[in-house]
């Protein structure tokens, strides 16, 4: 009797779309009067808070 091979196969959860499953966003930093960019900052995603799994409702 052969050895059964391993399973692989999507996970039950899905990936959070805001984020794309990786539980952090970047949101552009903007300084001066005039809201010039300068950079991004990388923070939690408050949609699945940073488990990176879509939300239930």
């Amino acid at each position: 009797m052969p050895a059964k091979k391993p399973r692989t196969g999507k996970s039950a959860v899905p990936k959070c779309k805001p984020c794309k499953g990786t539980g952090e966003v970047s949101r552009t930093v903007r300084v001066g009067r005039k809201h010039r960019p300068v950079g991004e900052q990388t923070g939690m995603c408050l949609s699945c808070f940073g488990t990176g799994h879509a939300p239930t409702e």
